[in-house]
């Protein structure tokens, strides 16, 4: 078969999805086009942080498995990112903490000119360094593999050092009861940091984690400036988080 170059990458990233890495000239056999063409390919996901070349191949990094959760309610993530970043400014400071919907709010700056970012997300990075008008601080510490996030007290250490004017966090799950949840711990403790550094903290979850709880309390929601979410949060549901949360965006 013969297709396309954003078909190509698809159909590369569910290979090493499944298999876990991959050789060139497999994929030359199998898409109908040259070593070459392959190579390129390869050398673009590279950049963005998506896999690993290797001698006659690559082989997948642990990306792919944030990937594969962005795959789900992806028109979803892609509005409540957008709408995030109109809220900056060119000139602006901000914080994005690690997670499948913040990490997106990087592809949206291309618009904003002079914006830093101070980020644990090695996702937020693959997205940022491909324009130029961003200027990224990566937290650096300790490196967890299932949410491509650096975490730890190296982390908690150079949070604390930047004041921003506004942090975009995630999380598993949120109740008006319980607040924001997650299921890691050293997560937790990231968010407060940057809710900490920032004049307002936005959260950013599509309405599926509406009504969920994880193992660790992280933050009340009324220590949010706003929630962005999705149209599929029910309207009961957001009349419920308009007494404890100032601004409640549904886009």
């Amino acid at each position: 078969m013969t297709v396309g170059r954003a078909s190509r990458e698809t159909y590369i990233l569910d290979l090493l999805a499944k298999d876990g890495s991959l050789s060139v000239s497999a994929l030359s056999r199998d898409l109908g086009v040259s070593e070459v063409t392959v190579r390129t390919n390869l050398r673009d996901l590279e950049s963005k942080g998506l896999l690993t070349r290797t001698h006659g191949g690559a082989q997948r990094t642990s990306v792919v498995d944030v990937l594969d959760r962005q795959r789900s309610r992806i028109d979803e993530k892609d509005r409540i990112a957008a709408a995030a970043a109109d809220l900056v400014v060119d000139g602006d400071a901000i914080m994005i903490e690690a997670g499948t919907t913040t990490a997106l709010v990087a592809r949206y700056l291309t618009h904003r000119r002079g914006v830093q970012i101070v980020t644990n997300s090695t996702l937020v990075f693959a997205y940022a360094r491909q324009n130029p008008q961003l200027k990224v601080i990566l937290t650096g510490g300790e490196f967890h593999h299932e949410s491509e996030s650096l975490v730890g007290p190296v982390a908690l250490r150079t949070i604390h050092d930047f004041n921003v004017r506004l942090a975009f966090v995630g999380t598993d799950g949120f109740t008006s009861v319980r607040g924001m949840t997650t299921q890691f711990p050293q997560g937790a403790e990231v968010l407060a940091a940057m809710r900490d550094r920032a004049e307002e903290t936005w959260l950013l979850a599509d309405s599926s984690k509406y009504g969920r709880a994880g193992f660790v309390s992280v933050l009340p929601l009324s220590g949010l400036a706003g929630i962005i979410t999705d149209s599929g949060l029910a309207p009961e549901a957001a009349e419920q988080l308009t007494v404890t949360v100032p601004d409640i965006r549904i886009v």
